[in-house]
Protein backbone atom coordinates (compact mmCIF):
# COMPACT_ATOMS: atom_id res chain seq x y z
CA UNK A 1 0.00 0.00 0.00
CA UNK A 2 2.73 2.35 0.85
CA UNK A 3 4.61 1.60 -2.48
CA UNK A 4 0.96 2.16 -4.26
CA UNK A 5 0.41 5.37 -2.03
CA UNK A 6 4.07 6.46 -3.30
CA UNK A 7 3.21 6.14 -7.03
CA UNK A 8 0.23 7.69 -7.14
CA UNK A 9 1.08 10.47 -5.25
CA UNK A 10 4.45 10.94 -7.37
CA UNK A 11 2.29 10.36 -10.92
CA UNK A 12 0.10 14.06 -10.44
CA UNK A 13 3.62 15.47 -9.56
CA UNK A 14 4.95 14.10 -12.31
CA UNK A 15 2.03 15.52 -14.74
CA UNK A 16 2.51 18.60 -13.19
CA UNK A 17 6.30 18.72 -13.45
CA UNK A 18 5.06 18.34 -17.68
CA UNK A 19 2.64 20.51 -17.42
CA UNK A 20 5.17 23.81 -15.79
CA UNK A 21 7.92 23.55 -18.95
CA UNK A 22 4.92 24.07 -21.11
CA UNK A 23 3.46 26.71 -19.53
CA UNK A 24 7.12 28.18 -19.33
CA UNK A 25 7.44 27.57 -23.14
CA UNK A 26 3.98 29.76 -23.62
CA UNK A 27 5.10 32.52 -21.62
CA UNK A 28 8.10 32.74 -22.80
CA UNK A 29 7.12 32.71 -26.37
CA UNK A 30 4.22 35.36 -25.68
CA UNK A 31 7.24 37.59 -23.99
CA UNK A 32 9.57 37.49 -26.88
CA UNK A 33 6.31 38.30 -29.42
CA UNK A 34 5.70 41.79 -26.88
CA UNK A 35 9.54 42.45 -26.86
CA UNK A 36 9.30 42.36 -30.77
CA UNK A 37 6.32 44.09 -30.82
CA UNK A 38 8.02 47.06 -29.08
CA UNK A 39 11.24 46.91 -30.92
CA UNK A 40 8.82 47.37 -34.06
CA UNK A 41 7.07 50.14 -32.26
CA UNK A 42 10.10 52.49 -32.62
CA UNK A 43 9.91 52.92 -36.29
CA UNK A 44 6.84 52.03 -36.94
CA UNK A 45 5.03 53.38 -39.47
CA UNK A 46 0.87 54.06 -39.09
CA UNK A 47 -1.19 53.51 -42.00
CA UNK A 48 -3.25 56.51 -42.81
CA UNK A 49 -6.60 54.66 -42.14
CA UNK A 50 -5.73 53.15 -38.71
CA UNK A 51 -4.46 57.02 -37.91
CA UNK A 52 -7.78 58.21 -38.88
CA UNK A 53 -9.63 55.87 -36.74
CA UNK A 54 -7.55 56.69 -33.84
CA UNK A 55 -7.75 60.34 -33.97
CA UNK A 56 -11.67 59.90 -35.24
CA UNK A 57 -12.30 57.51 -32.01
CA UNK A 58 -9.85 59.76 -29.42
CA UNK A 59 -11.72 62.84 -30.42
CA UNK A 60 -15.31 61.33 -29.82
CA UNK A 61 -13.95 59.88 -26.30
CA UNK A 62 -12.58 63.61 -24.78
CA UNK A 63 -15.99 64.90 -26.11
CA UNK A 64 -17.96 62.39 -24.39
CA UNK A 65 -16.18 63.81 -21.04
CA UNK A 66 -13.62 60.90 -20.39
CA UNK A 67 -10.23 61.88 -19.54
CA UNK A 68 -7.70 61.78 -21.96
CA UNK A 69 -5.93 58.78 -20.31
CA UNK A 70 -8.84 56.92 -19.62
CA UNK A 71 -9.58 57.67 -23.27
CA UNK A 72 -6.39 56.36 -24.59
CA UNK A 73 -6.51 53.74 -22.15
CA UNK A 74 -9.80 51.98 -23.91
CA UNK A 75 -8.19 52.61 -27.63
CA UNK A 76 -5.40 50.53 -26.32
CA UNK A 77 -7.81 47.62 -25.09
CA UNK A 78 -9.80 47.45 -28.39
CA UNK A 79 -7.15 48.30 -31.22
CA UNK A 80 -5.94 44.83 -32.98
CA UNK A 81 -2.72 46.20 -34.55
CA UNK A 82 -0.40 44.33 -31.49
CA UNK A 83 2.25 46.99 -32.57
CA UNK A 84 -0.06 49.95 -32.68
CA UNK A 85 -1.47 48.99 -29.04
CA UNK A 86 2.37 49.08 -27.99
CA UNK A 87 2.56 53.07 -28.75
CA UNK A 88 -0.85 54.15 -27.63
CA UNK A 89 0.71 52.22 -23.80
CA UNK A 90 3.57 54.09 -24.14
CA UNK A 91 2.08 57.26 -25.11
CA UNK A 92 -0.66 56.66 -21.79
CA UNK A 93 1.76 55.47 -20.00
CA UNK A 94 4.37 59.21 -20.61
CA UNK A 95 0.98 60.98 -19.94
CA UNK A 96 0.46 59.37 -16.66
CA UNK A 97 3.84 60.07 -15.67
CA UNK A 98 3.62 64.17 -16.06
CA UNK A 99 4.20 64.58 -19.85
CA UNK A 100 1.92 66.63 -22.00
CA UNK A 101 0.39 64.87 -24.94
CA UNK A 102 2.27 66.18 -27.74
CA UNK A 103 5.37 65.81 -26.11
CA UNK A 104 4.53 61.61 -25.75
CA UNK A 105 3.56 61.24 -29.65
CA UNK A 106 7.03 63.21 -30.58
CA UNK A 107 8.39 59.89 -29.16
CA UNK A 108 6.93 58.18 -32.07
CA UNK A 109 7.81 60.38 -35.15
CA UNK A 110 7.12 57.36 -37.76
CA UNK A 111 3.81 57.15 -36.52
CA UNK A 112 2.48 60.37 -35.59
CA UNK A 113 3.31 63.19 -38.32
CA UNK A 114 3.93 66.25 -37.82
CA UNK A 115 0.46 67.32 -38.83
CA UNK A 116 -1.07 65.95 -35.78
CA UNK A 117 2.00 66.94 -33.23
CA UNK A 118 1.41 70.41 -33.96
CA UNK A 119 -2.70 70.64 -33.80
CA UNK A 120 -2.12 68.78 -30.61
CA UNK A 121 -0.27 71.01 -29.38
CA UNK A 122 -2.26 74.09 -30.71
CA UNK A 123 -5.06 72.05 -28.88
CA UNK A 124 -3.27 71.98 -25.63
CA UNK A 125 -2.92 75.67 -25.74
CA UNK A 126 -6.36 76.91 -26.60
CA UNK A 127 -8.16 74.37 -24.23
CA UNK A 128 -10.04 72.72 -27.44
CA UNK A 129 -7.90 69.42 -27.87
CA UNK A 130 -11.12 67.20 -28.53
CA UNK A 131 -12.39 69.94 -31.42
CA UNK A 132 -9.16 70.39 -32.94
CA UNK A 133 -8.61 66.39 -32.70
CA UNK A 134 -11.95 65.91 -34.98
CA UNK A 135 -10.50 68.59 -37.60
CA UNK A 136 -7.48 66.47 -37.66
CA UNK A 137 -9.73 63.03 -37.72
CA UNK A 138 -11.59 64.52 -40.95
CA UNK A 139 -8.42 65.54 -42.40
CA UNK A 140 -6.94 61.89 -42.10
CA UNK A 141 -10.09 60.71 -43.78
CA UNK A 142 -10.49 63.10 -46.50
CA UNK A 143 -7.03 62.15 -47.23
CA UNK A 144 -7.64 58.33 -47.08
CA UNK A 145 -10.99 58.38 -48.97
CA UNK A 146 -8.92 60.21 -52.07
CA UNK A 147 -5.96 57.72 -51.84
CA UNK A 148 -8.43 55.03 -51.97
CA UNK A 149 -10.25 56.61 -54.83
CA UNK A 150 -6.98 56.75 -56.66
CA UNK A 151 -5.55 53.07 -55.35
CA UNK A 152 -9.04 51.53 -56.82
CA UNK A 153 -8.79 53.05 -60.23
CA UNK A 154 -4.69 51.74 -60.70
CA UNK A 155 -5.69 48.49 -59.44
CA UNK A 156 -7.10 47.09 -62.69
CA UNK A 157 -4.88 48.92 -65.34
CA UNK A 158 -1.85 47.11 -63.02
CA UNK A 159 -3.17 44.23 -62.54
CA UNK A 160 -4.06 43.58 -66.38
CA UNK A 161 -0.63 45.09 -67.33
CA UNK A 162 1.29 42.62 -64.95
CA UNK A 163 -0.55 40.16 -66.33
CA UNK A 164 -0.07 40.83 -69.84
CA UNK A 165 3.59 40.75 -69.13
CA UNK A 166 3.71 37.61 -67.71
CA UNK A 167 1.62 35.68 -70.67
CA UNK A 168 3.91 37.52 -73.30
CA UNK A 169 6.90 35.62 -71.43
CA UNK A 170 5.31 32.56 -70.88
CA UNK A 171 4.65 32.83 -74.61
CA UNK A 172 7.89 33.98 -75.56
CA UNK A 173 10.03 31.24 -73.57
CA UNK A 174 8.05 28.06 -73.46
CA UNK A 175 5.65 28.19 -76.27
CA UNK A 176 7.16 29.69 -79.44
CA UNK A 177 10.19 27.34 -79.15
CA UNK A 178 8.01 24.71 -79.81
CA UNK A 179 6.76 26.17 -82.78
CA UNK A 180 10.49 26.87 -83.71
CA UNK A 181 11.11 23.57 -83.54
CA UNK A 182 8.36 22.41 -85.68
CA UNK A 183 9.07 24.87 -88.16
CA UNK A 184 13.02 24.16 -88.54
CA UNK A 185 11.75 20.60 -89.75
CA UNK A 186 10.07 22.39 -92.89
CA UNK A 187 13.29 23.20 -94.17
CA UNK A 188 11.99 26.62 -96.06
CA UNK A 189 11.75 30.48 -95.28
CA UNK A 190 9.70 31.66 -92.56
CA UNK A 191 7.97 34.93 -92.77
CA UNK A 192 9.44 38.18 -91.55
CA UNK A 193 7.23 38.39 -88.26
CA UNK A 194 7.30 34.84 -87.88
CA UNK A 195 11.35 34.72 -87.93
CA UNK A 196 11.25 38.23 -85.65
CA UNK A 197 9.35 36.60 -83.27
CA UNK A 198 11.66 32.85 -82.95
CA UNK A 199 14.72 35.43 -82.64
CA UNK A 200 13.39 37.46 -79.81
CA UNK A 201 12.24 34.35 -78.18
CA UNK A 202 15.59 32.70 -78.75
CA UNK A 203 16.99 36.51 -77.33
CA UNK A 204 14.93 36.31 -74.43
CA UNK A 205 15.61 32.27 -73.67
CA UNK A 206 19.02 32.45 -73.35
CA UNK A 207 19.38 36.06 -71.43
CA UNK A 208 16.37 35.91 -69.20
CA UNK A 209 18.44 35.83 -66.23
CA UNK A 210 20.66 38.87 -67.30
CA UNK A 211 17.63 40.92 -68.73
CA UNK A 212 15.81 40.40 -65.29
CA UNK A 213 19.20 40.99 -62.65
CA UNK A 214 19.46 44.04 -65.31
CA UNK A 215 16.30 45.19 -64.25
CA UNK A 216 16.69 45.00 -60.84
CA UNK A 217 20.09 46.75 -60.79
CA UNK A 218 18.67 49.74 -62.42
CA UNK A 219 15.48 49.75 -60.36
CA UNK A 220 17.69 49.54 -57.40
CA UNK A 221 19.97 52.84 -58.75
CA UNK A 222 16.76 54.87 -59.65
CA UNK A 223 15.61 54.30 -56.27
CA UNK A 224 18.54 54.99 -54.59
CA UNK A 225 18.99 58.15 -57.07
CA UNK A 226 15.51 59.70 -56.40
CA UNK A 227 16.45 59.56 -52.38
CA UNK A 228 19.03 62.42 -53.53
CA UNK A 229 17.76 66.06 -53.57
CA UNK A 230 18.43 65.64 -57.30
CA UNK A 231 16.77 62.87 -58.05
CA UNK A 232 13.45 63.56 -56.44
CA UNK A 233 13.54 67.14 -58.47
CA UNK A 234 14.04 64.89 -61.50
CA UNK A 235 11.24 62.24 -60.43
CA UNK A 236 8.70 64.86 -59.51
CA UNK A 237 9.35 66.83 -63.10
CA UNK A 238 8.95 63.30 -64.59
CA UNK A 239 5.39 62.71 -62.97
CA UNK A 240 4.58 66.35 -63.59
CA UNK A 241 5.12 65.92 -67.43
CA UNK A 242 3.35 62.65 -67.78
CA UNK A 243 0.59 62.32 -70.47
CA UNK A 244 -2.28 60.94 -68.67
CA UNK A 245 -1.23 60.47 -64.71
CA UNK A 246 0.87 63.77 -64.43
CA UNK A 247 -2.73 66.47 -64.07
CA UNK A 248 -3.93 64.03 -62.07
CA UNK A 249 -1.15 63.59 -59.81
CA UNK A 250 -1.01 67.49 -59.82
CA UNK A 251 -4.64 68.27 -58.84
CA UNK A 252 -3.71 65.66 -55.99
CA UNK A 253 -0.76 67.55 -54.64
CA UNK A 254 -2.99 70.95 -54.79
CA UNK A 255 -5.97 69.33 -52.73
CA UNK A 256 -3.47 68.22 -50.23
CA UNK A 257 -1.79 71.34 -49.84
CA UNK A 258 -4.86 73.48 -49.66
CA UNK A 259 -6.31 70.94 -47.28
CA UNK A 260 -3.30 70.51 -45.01
CA UNK A 261 -2.86 74.72 -45.02
CA UNK A 262 -6.43 75.27 -44.09
CA UNK A 263 -6.64 72.77 -41.17
CA UNK A 264 -3.57 73.82 -39.59
CA UNK A 265 -4.20 77.87 -39.92
CA UNK A 266 -7.80 76.96 -38.87
CA UNK A 267 -6.51 74.74 -35.80
CA UNK A 268 -4.17 77.85 -34.46
CA UNK A 269 -1.39 76.73 -35.39
CA UNK A 270 1.10 79.67 -36.44
CA UNK A 271 1.70 80.22 -40.52
CA UNK A 272 5.67 79.76 -40.55
CA UNK A 273 5.11 75.84 -38.87
CA UNK A 274 2.29 75.68 -40.76
CA UNK A 275 4.52 76.39 -44.09
CA UNK A 276 7.15 73.87 -42.47
CA UNK A 277 4.09 71.25 -42.28
CA UNK A 278 2.90 71.39 -45.38
CA UNK A 279 6.02 71.46 -47.24
CA UNK A 280 6.95 68.06 -45.65
CA UNK A 281 3.34 66.78 -46.11
CA UNK A 282 3.39 67.27 -49.57
CA UNK A 283 5.94 64.91 -50.61
CA UNK A 284 6.66 67.41 -53.81
CA UNK A 285 9.62 69.53 -54.07
CA UNK A 286 7.93 71.78 -55.72
CA UNK A 287 5.50 72.52 -53.01
CA UNK A 288 8.69 73.01 -50.68
CA UNK A 289 10.50 75.39 -52.58
CA UNK A 290 6.87 77.29 -52.83
CA UNK A 291 6.26 77.24 -49.10
CA UNK A 292 10.14 77.89 -48.57
CA UNK A 293 9.57 81.11 -50.61
CA UNK A 294 6.02 82.24 -49.00
CA UNK A 295 7.88 81.72 -45.88
CA UNK A 296 10.26 84.17 -46.75
CA UNK A 297 7.61 86.82 -48.37
CA UNK A 298 5.69 86.49 -45.20
CA UNK A 299 8.64 87.34 -43.02
CA UNK A 300 9.00 90.31 -44.89
CA UNK A 301 5.55 91.74 -44.96
CA UNK A 302 3.88 89.85 -48.56
CA UNK A 303 1.16 87.79 -49.32
CA UNK A 304 0.53 84.42 -49.92
CA UNK A 305 -0.90 85.15 -52.84
CA UNK A 306 1.72 87.25 -54.04
CA UNK A 307 4.23 84.47 -54.26
CA UNK A 308 1.46 81.89 -55.77
CA UNK A 309 0.72 84.20 -58.81
CA UNK A 310 4.48 84.14 -59.50
CA UNK A 311 4.60 80.38 -59.34
CA UNK A 312 3.37 78.97 -62.31
CA UNK A 313 2.88 75.25 -60.54
CA UNK A 314 -0.57 76.77 -59.08
CA UNK A 315 -3.28 77.42 -61.37
CA UNK A 316 -4.80 81.08 -61.83
CA UNK A 317 -7.83 80.20 -59.98
CA UNK A 318 -5.99 79.12 -57.25
CA UNK A 319 -3.90 82.40 -57.19
CA UNK A 320 -7.73 84.48 -57.24
CA UNK A 321 -8.97 82.53 -55.03
CA UNK A 322 -6.18 83.00 -52.05
CA UNK A 323 -6.18 86.50 -52.83
CA UNK A 324 -9.85 87.24 -52.26
CA UNK A 325 -9.44 85.04 -48.77
CA UNK A 326 -6.63 87.49 -48.02
CA UNK A 327 -9.21 90.48 -49.31
CA UNK A 328 -12.00 88.88 -46.80
CA UNK A 329 -9.81 87.62 -43.83
CA UNK A 330 -10.66 83.93 -44.94
CA UNK A 331 -8.05 82.20 -46.19
CA UNK A 332 -8.65 78.96 -44.23
CA UNK A 333 -12.38 79.05 -45.90
CA UNK A 334 -10.85 79.71 -48.84
CA UNK A 335 -8.48 77.11 -49.18
CA UNK A 336 -10.72 74.17 -48.00
CA UNK A 337 -13.05 75.40 -50.56
CA UNK A 338 -10.16 75.42 -53.38
CA UNK A 339 -9.59 71.78 -51.86
CA UNK A 340 -13.23 71.11 -52.64
CA UNK A 341 -13.26 71.94 -55.89
CA UNK A 342 -9.76 69.97 -56.69
CA UNK A 343 -11.27 66.59 -54.91
CA UNK A 344 -14.50 66.91 -57.25
CA UNK A 345 -12.24 67.78 -60.35
CA UNK A 346 -10.25 64.37 -59.46
CA UNK A 347 -13.11 62.41 -58.97
CA UNK A 348 -14.25 63.19 -62.34
CA UNK A 349 -10.86 62.78 -63.55
CA UNK A 350 -10.29 59.08 -62.17
CA UNK A 351 -14.28 58.43 -63.16
CA UNK A 352 -13.58 59.28 -66.79
CA UNK A 353 -9.77 57.48 -66.62
CA UNK A 354 -11.26 54.05 -65.06
CA UNK A 355 -14.15 54.11 -68.03
CA UNK A 356 -11.06 54.93 -70.80
CA UNK A 357 -8.66 52.36 -69.98
CA UNK A 358 -10.79 49.48 -70.10
CA UNK A 359 -11.46 49.50 -73.54
CA UNK A 360 -7.72 50.86 -74.05
CA UNK A 361 -6.36 47.55 -72.23
CA UNK A 362 -8.49 45.15 -74.54
CA UNK A 363 -7.43 46.74 -77.75
CA UNK A 364 -3.89 46.66 -76.25
CA UNK A 365 -4.01 43.14 -75.30
CA UNK A 366 -6.10 41.97 -78.57
CA UNK A 367 -2.92 43.55 -80.58
CA UNK A 368 -0.27 41.99 -78.55
CA UNK A 369 -1.73 38.80 -77.75
CA UNK A 370 -3.26 38.87 -81.34
CA UNK A 371 -0.62 39.93 -82.95
CA UNK A 372 1.91 37.03 -81.61
CA UNK A 373 -0.79 34.55 -82.60
CA UNK A 374 -1.18 35.61 -85.88
CA UNK A 375 2.48 35.58 -86.37
CA UNK A 376 3.15 32.18 -85.42
CA UNK A 377 0.08 31.17 -87.37
CA UNK A 378 1.54 32.85 -90.91
CA UNK A 379 3.62 29.65 -91.64
CA UNK A 380 0.85 27.40 -91.17
CA UNK A 381 -1.60 29.52 -93.80
CA UNK A 382 1.31 29.54 -96.13
CA UNK A 383 2.39 26.00 -95.58
CA UNK A 384 2.37 24.98 -99.74
CA UNK A 385 5.34 28.30 -100.28
CA UNK A 386 6.73 26.86 -96.64
CA UNK A 387 7.60 23.60 -97.92
CA UNK A 388 8.28 24.13 -100.92
CA UNK A 389 11.06 26.29 -100.61
CA UNK A 390 12.69 23.63 -98.70
CA UNK A 391 13.06 21.78 -101.82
Amino acid sequence: MAILSTASASAPAARGSAKQPKLSFMAAQALAKQKSFEKKSKNYGLPMQDLAIFTSQLAALISAGLPLVASLEALQEQTQNPVFRVIIRDVRLDISAGSSFSSALKRFPRSFPNLLISMVEAGEASGALAEILGKVASYFEANVKLSKKVKSAMTYPTAVIGLAIILVNVLLIFVIPVFAEMFADFGGKLPAPTQMLIDLSDFLKSYFIFIAAAGFGLWKLWVRFTRTPNGRRFRDKLVHRAPIFGPLNHKITLSRFCRTYATLMRSGVPILRTLEIVASASGRTQVEDACSDISKHISQGGQVSEVLAANPYFPPMMKHMVKAGETTGNVDGMMNKIADFFDTDVDATVTALTSLIEPILICFLGVVIGGIVMAMFLPIFNMANVVGSGF
